[in-house]
């Protein structure tokens, strides 16, 4: 039973999973080691896996399964990895993947139920994956085919999961793993099929519409189980039936009809085999009851679903449905019923043909059980069927032509049931008068005539030719062709009785008129043309049946054919018509009726003939293309034959005889064996022996008129035409009336379209040969033509004479000019010396030099020279001849030369002109070198692009090798005189670009005339002149890589060339070249003979002899030329040139060091253009060869190429990465060109040195490292050159960080790139991407994360954070590059030392992070280091400053014991920096530095620089700066506590000095200020030596304001006590802060200067000047902080307070 493909879905994978198991059946070596491997993974795996597998699956591990559920899990995690390398990997992941399938299912052969287990607890994994799914399904159908029957309980768990799957059905990848669930179980039914139906049937239910998986699943259980599935067909259309009224969706509805489909072909099938069938179901009735209510709602409800998918599938399945329904009677006529739906649906866009299947179904149904169909619904049927054929397909229709046929078949059933109606019909759609409708109404009848079926009685056909001769007045093309097929369908099918008449009238005129119609068409109507071609055509085909099958053919029929030959312009009719003229002929005249034969063709032989002359004339020009018509020839020989006696009884017996003869080489050739002139020559002897048989008559000169009367009758041009021609000229020949020929010739001259080149071609033939005898006639013709016509140069009237050829003047100046070269070639030679200059070859020169010169003349004059040349050379007595004419000649012969087309042959203007110039060049006077020059160039690039032609085209081969021999001719006479160096490599250069041709005859060519001049060269000029310098290497490198070419021809003619050119340079240069390098190359030439694998080595041999020949010169001109030809060939000259390029740069690369920096330019310009890999990769070992010996040299060339990294650079420096050392010292040379930017000009000392001093862009250079670090082994750490590298890299990222100039690079790529320009061409990327890979070198995770968590690249990358970036790195690259410091260190301080302030700066960074290290200690650095901190202390640039008093403060953490020696040195620099006074972060890092060194020093150590420190500290205190205020209290601080005896007095007095900014600077704005002033201020208070304020400050719970508000009380009450003197002086001091600039400072003052008055005592009281008091604090009244005023208000308030109580103690208050 043939499958049925259900409804679209995607497509299985069990297919492909069959195929690649059974591609498993026999391992090879290679798959049984895979195999090997996979299952020892496999077990691996298994016995090392503990883990807990319960959380992914829902039942619990077995114990006893031995492992197999890891294994096959394994296996399963092969398969699924496998699966994503197939793509990418080629075969070996997919062997890998079914390897892995084979191992689980040749598992199952010994363990089923335990794989099944474990196989199906992995479908329980949560969340797996589409294609495991799929893998583990397909295993399981491998299983359950080789295994057959499985235990129950495994089943039914299978059966349920992949129920589940088919039924849970997501959108998209769910269709796949439905689809194989569904497989699986299909696959299972095959020996549990109860317990699959079971499933299904369970999810099955009435009236519940279910998964659409679960009907597909049931469809493919009927077709794979057919007897099995039966007893449940019942139940199951039945619930299905339920189900449709629920359908609305266009995917479910599309499952149904795909399925009912399958069903409906499974009942066929069961049907069919019923006595196969253990318990019998149903009966076909039964079925067909049962299914007809599903078709009826399929076409009523169904078929009007606006989707067309569903459509689609309700006409697929009516299909099968109709075979079950169709035999049953009742329900057939009920399927009747329903016809007008399925024929509207023609209105829809529905495939047309699905329509037409189903209704011819129920048509020939109806013919079969004679049950038409309604006649009410003919109507429409007919109407229907009849639009689709005569009407054009919408585009949308794919199957228009199936669909035509199958409406065929349906009207032939109708006309088998309603004959009549069915003509009536057509009858009515021909009376329409629309070509469409006529010729398909004509095309069914026809279809309708030819059917062979028994019930299509002589009343239909009548009726039918009734219909037809309605439309015989249609003059359409298509109505013609279609009634001239019916008639010859009416003769086929035996009707011939029937076109008598009518039938035969009709194609006679039919036969005329298209005959008419194409010979007189016209341009414009080339559709029209073509479709009265295939009336034509269609009409010679009837004649052929009608004369092969109708008897008692009328005489009126028989005359029109045979005149149909003379009056026919369409000659590809004539063979035909002359084999049917042949056999009636033949019928006519051996018949013994003779009542039969046609009036005049009775037993005399003799019929009515046109005129014998015309019919010969007309025959015997014809037959001179005897192939055209599909054999013209014979059939014309063989109709002259059966009507000789008619024609020329004299000439029967003749030929009787050799009639035969010519047909015999007719039917020996055929139309590509053929020799046209050889064929011509055999009719002009036939009617040269015809003639004879009628010597003493006028036949020649009658004939001779037929045939000048037939000349208008051919094309031009024409085989016919040609031969018409020649025969005239010699029928002309034979005359003996000259007056009468004279009239003939004159009268051809004037018809002859002069404009037509055949035409004028042939007459001037036809004069040549007219001139064998009748010379005099000939020029007597030519003049009286000239002056009739009448010749000047202002005035050519010659269209007055005919005005049907409007002849121009130039096309009969040709004519004129090659009928006097005629006359010359003709004319006896002793005349000839007479009039060849004048009058013959001046008027040839006369009529092309005053014409327009257009082709038709260029041919003529060509000829006429070549004539003219010719019949010189053929005078034999030329000792003093001088052809006056020659030099004008010869200047148009280029012209004419120059002007053809370069790359076709489509005319023998080349051959013709050269061997004119060739023949010209031997009459004297000779050529000049100029001309031959001249001429050589032309002529090689007219021919040698030429591409010889096709074996089998004669024609051309006989052109194309004339053409080729007349140049080796004229070059072989033009190069005789230009044998010099000089003139040699003009004339190589002349032939390059063909030695170079991508074409290999092309290269062949050139080559050959490339070994001619070497021969030429060679022997006529030896050693006498010296080649130039470097012309040798040239010629050498062009020729070098035709050794490997190709075609062994070239190769070995490019070895003859190589081998001249040795030994012409040896023999100039009298250099070595002994026997032995002579006989090494005559095995290379031996060995250039085999095969193309052989030829390369053999070319590297010959490169070895010939490179010691070259001197250095040579070896450059050499290469440049090999890399300027690389990629103009094809790849083997490519591999040739490269291997002659490696071959000499092995041989002599250490002499060429003056020479290298040209070689290297020549390969790095042909690089970018070499795409093979190959190639590529040997011009990059010989830079790389190069290199490793003129390194200096090749580095610097390579950074100076435009474009960064382009491809062909990379490439070079990725071969320089593949070689470590060689890398590694490249590096080095890269660095250095960094680094020259920040060391002072050094002079050259040599060659390398000039190189290696030689500017080039930094961005090149960075590009260049990024990718040697990029590309190196990543292995390599790179310890050598690694702190180098940093080192480097810091200061280029230094110089970058001002306004950065355009980089000539990037200016260039703006000029060859339009995009915008790639973010990482940036000098400051480029560097800091090489930073990163070279810190991912040292294989340290922790570094480059912290390196990237810190954001050290983003801060190296901002020029405002660069400095910080680069201290990040240098404090990073401490601590974790161990045994890398003591290099960088001293680079460092080379660094310091530089004249570039960018390159001191960074350097000075990385020193201040060195110097809070060990390192410099350690490696005896310190001492250099100082001093340059030191020198960096004086520097003016601010940045430096800094950070060298940073670094110097740095030296406390680093090595804090040698603080004390460089204490002074320290301490000066830092003193100096606290009295810079216009910086602001030179004081504040010089007090941060003293903090550090304090650290480190005794009291003692300081000396004076004590007092100044503590003096220049406290000026800090109330600057504007809040980072100068911050380190001046920290240094404050500092200080106090480095205080002992012997300053402890001075430094008490400077507390005392700073006291009342301190207490008011604890209220500082900057908030870490003020907290450092805070514990400086109690710090200091053990310096005022009372222990209870000592307490007060370290006892305060308070804080904040308040704490600083007791202390205050605290400490004015005390100085009240002890110093109400310096507690007034305080006060003063206070209340000078009232107008300070920071409102918190105001603030505090307010509250201070309050507390003291307060605890002032009342002597002091007195001195207060309280209106200047009150002045100050009112006018903080007006203070912009509510704080101040409010604090300025209590504080005068206090001082009133305190005023009042002053007047009240006062003398003056208390009176």
């Amino acid at each position: 039973m043939a499958a049925k493909k259900l409804p679209h879905l995607p497509e299985s994978s069990q297919e492909k999973q069959d195929d690649e198991v059974l591609e498993v059946g026999s391992y090879t070596k290679e798959e049984r080691t895979l195999r090997k491997e996979t299952e020892e993974e496999m077990a691996e795996a298994a016995i090392d896996s503990n883990e807990d597998l319960s959380e992914e699956t829902e039942e619990p591990l077995e114990r006893d399964d031995g492992g197999t559920f890891q294994q096959v899990t394994n296996l399963l995690n092969i398969m699924d990895s496998e699966s994503a390398k197939t793509d990418t990997a080629g075969a070996g992941p997919d062997m890998r993947k079914t390897l892995a399938s084979v191992i689980i299912t040749e598992k199952a052969t010994t363990e089923p139920c335990v794989v099944m287990n474990a196989l199906i607890r992995c479908l329980q994994v949560p969340q797996i994956s589409t294609q495991r799914t799929m893998n583990i399904y397909n295993i399981l159908q491998e299983i359950i085919q080789q295994e057959g029957e499985l235990e129950e309980p495994c089943v039914q768990r299978l059966v349920a999961i992949a129920s589940q799957e088919m039924r849970e059905l997501p959108k998209m990848e769910g269709y796949l793993r439905a689809e194989v669930a569904s497989d699986t179980l299909v696959a299972l039914s095959r020996n549990h099929f109860s317990l699959v139906m079971y499933e299904l049937q369970h999810h099955l239910k009435p009236l519940d519409l279910t998964d659409e998986f679960v009907i597909i699943t049931l469809a493919k259980l009927a077709h794979s189980n057919v007897f099995e599935f039966m007893p449940y067909m019942g139940i199951t259309l039945a619930t299905i039936f339920t189900m449709l009224r629920l359908a609305n969706e266009a995917k479910i509805r599309q499952v149904i009809c795909g399925a009912m489909e399958t069903f409906c072909e499974t009942v066929q099938f069961y049907l069919k085999h019923l006595e196969d069938s253990v318990y019998p179901v149903m009966t076909e009735e039964q079925f067909a009851v049962k299914l007809f209510p599903m078709y009826r709602y399929f076409v009523t409800v169904w078929l009007k679903n606006h989707s067309p998918e569903v459509k689609l599938g309700v006409i697929k399945s009516l299909k099968p449905m109709l075979n079950l329904l169709l035999p049953n009677d009742d329900l057939r006529e009920q399927v009747y019923d329903y016809i007008p739906l399925l024929l509207a649906e023609y209105q829809g866009g529905l495939e047309a043909l699905f329509i037409t299947q189903v209704l011819r179904q129920i048509l020939e149904v109806s013919v079969i059980t004679s049950t038409p169909v309604p006649q009410m619904q003919l109507h429409s049927i007919f109407t229907e069927l009849h639009v689709q054929v005569c009407t054009k397909a919408p585009a949308q229709q794919q199957y228009c032509s199936q669909n035509l046929m199958e409406i065929v078949h349906c009207f032939i059933a109708l006309a088998r049931s309603y004959p009549k109606e069915l003509m009536k019909f057509f009858l009515s759609q021909t009376e329409m008068n629309k070509e469409a409708t006529r010729v398909g109404t004509l095309t069914l009848i026809r279809a309708v005539v030819s059917a062979d079926e028994p019930k299509m009685n002589i009343k239909t056909i009548y009726l039918a030719i009734r219909v037809v001769k309605n439309t015989l007045s249609d003059t359409r093309s298509k109505v013609r062709m279609a009634v001239l097929r019916i008639i010859g369908q009416l003769v086929l099918s035996g009707f011939q009785d029937r076109i008598k008449g009518w039938g035969l009238k009709y194609v006679s005129v039919q036969l005329t008129l298209s005959t008419y119609k194409l010979t007189n068409r016209r341009e414009s109507y080339y559709q029209r043309d073509l479709e009265e071609k295939m009336v034509h055509k269609v009409t010679m085909d009837i004649v052929r049946i009608i004369t092969s099958s109708v008897s008692g053919m009328t005489n009126e029929f028989w005359v029109r054919l045979l005149c149909y030959i003379m009056e026919t312009d369409f000659t590809e009719a004539l063979t035909p018509i002359c084999i049917s003229l042949t056999n009636l002929a033949e019928q006519q005249l051996h018949t013994e009726d003779v009542q039969d034969v046609p009036d005049g063709c009775g037993r005399s032989r003799h019929v009515d003939l046109p005129t014998p002359h015309k019919l010969l004339a007309r025959l015997l020009v014809l037959m001179s293309s005897p192939y055209k018509g599909e054999g013209r020839g014979v059939a014309m020989l063989n109709l002259l034959r059966i009507l000789s006696h008619s024609i020329a009884p004299a000439m029967a017996d003749t030929w009787e005889l050799e009639i035969p003869l010519l047909v015999k080489y007719l039917e020996e050739h055929t139309e590509f064996t053929w020799n046209q002139k050889t064929w011509e020559d055999k009719l002009i002897q036939f009617l040269r022996n015809s003639l004879k048989k009628t010597r003493g008559s006028n036949w020649s000169l009658r004939l001779s008129k037929e045939l000048n009367n037939q000349i208008e009758s051919f094309d031009s041009p024409s085989l016919e035409k040609g031969f018409l021609y020649r025969a005239l000229g010699f029928t002309l020949a034979t005359g003996l009336e000259a007056d009468k020929v004279e009239v003939l010739l004159l009268e051809l001259l004037y018809k002859t379209d002069y404009g037509n080149d055949f035409d004028r071609e042939g007459v001037i033939l036809c004069f040549g040969l007219c001139a064998r005898g009748q010379v005099s006639t000939v020029l007597n013709v030519l003049h009286d033509f000239e002056e009739r016509i009448q010749e000047s140069e202002q005035s050519w009237q010659i269209g007055a004479w005919r005005k049907d050829h409007p002849w121009r003047r130039e096309t009969v100046k040709s004519a004129l000019m090659v009928m006097y070269s005629c006359v010359a070639t003709y004319c006896h030679p002793q005349m000839l010396l007479t009039h060849v200059d004048k009058p013959l070859t001046s008027k040839i020169i006369h009529h092309y030099t005053s014409s327009c010169q257009d082709i038709c003349l260029k041919m003529a004059f060509m000829k006429s020279v070549m004539q003219i040349a010719n019949a010189i050379r053929n005078i034999t007595d030329l000792e003093d001849f001088q052809f006056a004419q020659k030099t004008t000649l010869t200047a148009i012969l280029m012209a004419i030369v120059n002007a053809e087309p370069m790359y076709s042959l489509v005319s023998p203007v080349r051959a013709v002109a050269m061997d004119a110039l060739s023949h010209m060049s031997k009459v004297k006077p000779f050529y000049s070198i100029e001309e031959n020059s001249e001429l050589m160039d032309i002529c090689i690039h007219s021919l040698i692009s030429l591409q010889p032609p096709g074996e089998d085209n004669e024609s051309s081969k006989t052109l194309y090798t004339t053409a080729l021999h007349s140049l080796e001719q004229l070059m072989e006479s033009l190069m005789q005189r230009q044998l010099d160096p000089k003139g040699l490599q003009e004339m190589v250069h002349l032939l390059e670009k063909w030695i170079l041709s991508e074409r290999e005859w092309e290269r062949e060519k050139a080559m050959k005339l490339h070994l001619h001049l070497m021969q030429i060269y060679v022997q006529s000029v030896g050693v006498c002149i010296p080649l130039k310098l470097g012309q040798f290497g040239a010629l050498v490198g062009l020729i070098a890589p035709c050794t490997c070419d190709s075609h062994k021809r070239t190769r070995l003619a490019s070895m003859d060339v190589l081998s001249s050119l040795l030994d012409l340079h040896a023999s100039q240069t009298c250099s070595s070249w002994d026997a032995s390098k002579e006989l090494e190359l005559a095995r290379c030439k031996e060995d250039l003979q085999g095969l193309d694998v052989e030829i390369f080595s053999t070319s590297a041999r010959i490169a070895k002899v010939a490179c010691m020949q070259f001197n250095c010169d040579e070896v450059v001109s050499l290469i440049q030329k090999l890399c300027e030809n690389i990629g103009a060939m094809d790849l083997q000259h490519d591999q040739a040139s490269v291997t002659w390029i490696g071959t000499f740069l092995q041989m002599r690369v250490k002499e060429l060091e003056d020479k290298v920096a040209e070689i290297l330019g020549a390969i790095l310009v042909q690089l970018p253009t070499v795409d093979h890999l190959e190639v590529r990769g040997l011009l990059i070992e010989g830079i790389l060869r190069l290199a490793h010996y003129h390194q200096e040299t090749v580095l610097t060339a390579l950074l100076r190429q435009p474009l960064p990294m382009e491809s062909h650079l990379v490439e070079v420096w990725l071969a320089v990465a593949d070689n470590a050392p060689f890398a590694r010292m490249m590096l080095q040379g890269l660095m250095g060109r960094l680094q020259l930017r920040f060391t002072p000009r050094a002079n050259a000392t040599s060659k390398a040195d000039i190189w290696r001093l030689a500017a080039v862009d930094p961005l090149m250079t960075l590009c260049t490292i990024h990718l040697l670090i990029e590309k190196m082994d990543k292995e390599d750490k790179l310890p050598d050159v690694f702190p180098d590298l940093i080192y480097t890299f810091l200061l280029q990222l230094s110089s970058s960080q001002g306004p950065e100039a355009v980089s000539p690079v990037l200016k260039t790529w703006r000029l060859v790139h339009t995009g915008t320009l790639p973010e990482e061409i940036n000098l400051k990327r480029i560097t800091i991407k090489s930073m990163q890979l070279l810190f991912k070198r040292l294989n340290s995770e922790r570094l480059v994360k912290t390196l990237d968590e810190q954001g050290v690249w983003d801060l190296l990358e901002s020029g405002s954070t660069f400095l910080q970036g680069v201290g990040l790195l240098a404090r990073l690259y401490i601590r974790n590059m161990e045994g890398y410091g003591r290099r960088l260190s001293e680079l460092v301080l080379r660094g310091m030392d530089s004249e570039v302030l960018g390159c001191r700066v960074s350097s000075t960074v990385v020193c201040v992070e060195f110097m809070s290290d060990p390192i410099l200690y350690q490696a005896k650095l310190l001492k250099p280091a100082v001093l340059l901190l030191e020198k960096g202390v004086g520097q003016q640039d601010e940045a430096l400053r800094v950070l060298s008093l940073r670094a110097l403060g740095n030296m406390a953490l680093g090595a804090p014991k040698k603080v004390r020696r460089y204490r002074k040195l320290l301490l000066e620099k830092c003193l100096c920096s606290l009295r810079e006074p216009s910086s602001t972060s030179v004081p504040s890092e010089a007090m941060e530095a003293l903090a550090k060194i304090l650290a480190e020093l005794r009291e003692g150590d300081m000396g004076s620089f004590f007092d100044a420190v503590s003096e220049q500290c406290r000026a800090f205190f109330d600057n504007e700066s809040e980072q100068l205020r911050l380190k001046a209290f920290l240094l404050f601080g500092k200080l106090a506590k480095v205080v002992r005896i012997s300053k402890k007095h001075f430094f008490k007095e400077e507390v005392k000095k700073a006291w009342v900014p301190l207490m008011l600077h604890c209220q500082d704005p900057c908030s870490n200020a003020a907290q450092a002033c805070m514990a400086t201020m109690y710090q200091c208070v053990h310096f005022w030596g009372w222990k209870a304020l000592e307490d007060s400050s370290g006892r305060s719970d308070a804080t904040g304001a308040d704490q600083m508000t007791v202390f205050q009380m605290t400490f004015c009450s005390m100085l009240t006590q002890k110093k109400p003197a310096v507690l007034y002086s305080f006060l003063l001091e206070t209340m000078t802060y009232v107008k300070s600039n920071f409102s918190t400072i105001r603030l505090a003052s307010c509250d201070l200067a309050g507390i003291i008055m307060k605890q002032m005592s009342a002597h002091y009281l007195k001195k207060l000047d309280f209106p200047a008091l009150r002045n100050s604090l009112q006018e903080l009244q007006l203070d912009s902080d509510p704080g101040v005023r409010r604090a300025a208000l209590e504080t005068l308030k206090t001082l009133d307070t305190c005023s009042q109580h002053q007047r009240l103690a006062s003398p003056e208050g208390v009176s």
